[in-house]
């Protein structure tokens, strides 16, 4: 196996990180004491997006030192080479060309030229179903449209269509079903009508097992309200890599929309996977969604190292990842219509960082990827808020707050924001032991009482965030966004030197669910570990 001599350097320079992080005394709390320009010397602006990286547990040399790890690990080439169309996938020898899905003018390559018919394919096809010329086997308007898919081709425009909830066009309804559990697929058809109900199957393969069953158990359905098969081109497109087996289903040949090999699922929403999208929120909207991300795509590729956001996001998280022991990241939007966001990101991320191997193959030395969650503020607050303030474990975080109020409720938006503002403060300065007494002292505790309870009332603070301020979410900003994490897990990947564009244990798991399904209704190899004999004969055997 070849030797990676760049995994080698980059190890010897995260032992060299990890030697100034225990050589110094980090407090932020006199971070700040000591510089009264902290907050304006630790952020940033790209565009729609201003980033306040100065809650975290570091000092200029330590930036300085970061960004030096960013050179060594080559991440202007590497990023040279994500634009440029270089196989950065290099386990599959492909690109990984997403950001050429969200170009504007004219097509400059053969990869564009293929998006800009995509996206005219993609804009007829919404035009027909919003001015009612698509019509049901009964002659009906589409009125509802169920997207099934699964990880990249549902969590993206599932939680795109949730943030864009006031641009949701008023003449159709659209639905997501992804759960293998058919519960998800009943519940969803229940009370749709199947004459106006049209499916979109988004897989990039077409065959992945969680779709296929839901798109058979789909296309049963309309046949039992009295589709016949020919008529099933009406309400059945897809979206696929793999046209022969869409067609081999029984989607007509001209319902397909294309996807290639140089888009990764968890990359796919800005592809004909976003169908969804432009025909909840209507054409225009989509579009301005990708406008979005190319302003951030321009921001990644020419901003320097020390200004360019995506790339500081990666640092920071790097630097806990591997110098501060922090296996768990969160990420908490103050908005209710990107609740679904956190789910997005935990696939973008998870996905692609969960690797324990470099690009040629060779172990990795120091960590990888690390555990992504979250959820909405103020929602949190009152649920693991509590871990993050007092628990032994040292959480990063990215608040996420939204300048402009997504509701008429302007008081209960300044509300929002204060709280947010509050919570990233409290992380920060938490509260001592002398000033839990002090506080009890004032509210007239005896001094049992004092003695006995402050200690319980510490917040150990010293604890790091970023604050991310979006002007507002609308799908300008929020394309913005989300190419911003797209590029920040790229980064990140540059830094471990490993591939994250490759997900092999994803195909592993197919491979075992056939076996153990063929397993249920026949033998149980001998060579099979007990435990899944034994839940096979529990679950599977009367």
């Amino acid at each position: 196996m070849t030797v990676d001599t760049l995994t080698l350097r980059l190890s010897a320079n995260i032992a060299h990180l990890r030697e100034h992080q225990s050589s110094c005394n980090w407090s932020l709390r006199e971070l700040f004491a000591a510089d009264p320009n902290r907050a304006q010397n630790f952020c940033l602006k790209a565009p729609g997006i201003v980033l306040d990286f100065s809650k975290n547990l570091i000092r200029q040399d330590t930036l300085v030192q970061l960004l030096e790890y960013a050179r060594e690990a080559r991440i202007s080439e590497k990023i040279d080479a994500l634009f440029s169309g270089a196989n950065v996938n290099s386990t599959e020898h492909r690109p990984a060309l997403h950001s050429a899905l969200r170009f504007k003018g004219v097509p400059q390559t053969a990869h564009e030229q293929a998006v800009a018919e995509c996206r005219s394919c993609m804009q007829k096809f919404v035009e027909q179903i919003h001015n009612g010329n698509w019509r049901g086997f009964s002659g009906k308007c589409i009125r509802h449209i169920v997207n099934i898919g699964i990880g990249g081709s549902d969590l993206g425009p599932r939680m795109v269509v949730a943030a864009l909830r006031p641009w949701l066009h008023q003449s159709v309804n659209v639905h997501f079903v992804s759960n293998l559990d058919g519960s998800d697929l009943t519940d969803t058809l229940e009370h749709l009508p199947p004459e106006s109900t049209l499916f979109i199957v988004a897989s990039k393969s077409f065959s992945t097992l969680e779709t296929r069953q839901n798109a058979i158990s789909a296309r049963q359905w309309m046949r039992n309200a009295g589709c016949s098969k020919d008529q099933l081109a009406r309400h059945f497109v897809a979206v696929s890599s793999n046209p022969t087996a869409a067609q081999d289903f029984g989607i007509a040949a001209e319902n397909i929309f294309p996807m290639w090999d140089w888009v990764g699922g968890r990359y796919s929403l800005w592809s004909a996977i976003g169908l969804p999208i432009a025909l909840a929120c209507g054409f225009d909207t989509y579009q301005a969604l990708l406008t979005g991300a190319e302003a951030m795509d321009k921001h990644f590729a020419k901003t320097p190292l020390q200004q360019n956001m995506p790339i500081c996001l990666a640092l920071m998280h790097f630097w806990y990842r591997q110098c501060w022991g922090a296996g768990s990241f969160a990420v908490l939007p103050y908005a209710q219509r990107l609740a679904q966001f956190p789910a997005w990101l935990q696939q973008l991320d998870m996905e692609s960082l969960g690797k324990s191997v470099d690009t040629a193959g060779q172990h990795l030395s120091y960590p990888s990827g690390s555990v992504v969650w979250g959820g909405a503020g103020t929602n949190g607050q009152h649920s693991f808020y509590q871990l993050l303030h007092q628990g032994t474990d040292i959480i990063p975080v990215d608040f996420i707050a939204i300048k402009q109020a997504s509701s008429p409720l302007d008081e209960q938006h300044k509300w929002l924001l204060a709280s947010c503002l509050s919570q990233s403060r409290v992380l920060l300065q938490g509260r001592t032991l002398a000033e839990a007494r002090r506080e009890l002292e004032r509210s007239g505790h005896t001094h049992k009482e004092v003695h006995n309870l402050a200690p319980h009332k510490v917040i150990p603070g010293n604890r790091p965030s970023n604050t991310l301020i979006v002007e507002k979410v609308d799908a300008y900003h929020l394309g913005a966004l989300l190419a911003l994490y797209e590029h920040k897990v790229f980064a990140f990947s540059c830094l471990l030197n490993i591939n994250p564009f490759d997900q092999w244990s994803v195909e592993l798991g197919k491979l075992c669910a056939e076996q153990i399904y063929n397993a249920a209704d026949g033998g149980i190899p001998t060579d099979w570990d007990s435990s899944t004999a034994q839940l096979i004969q529990l679950l599977f055997k009367q």
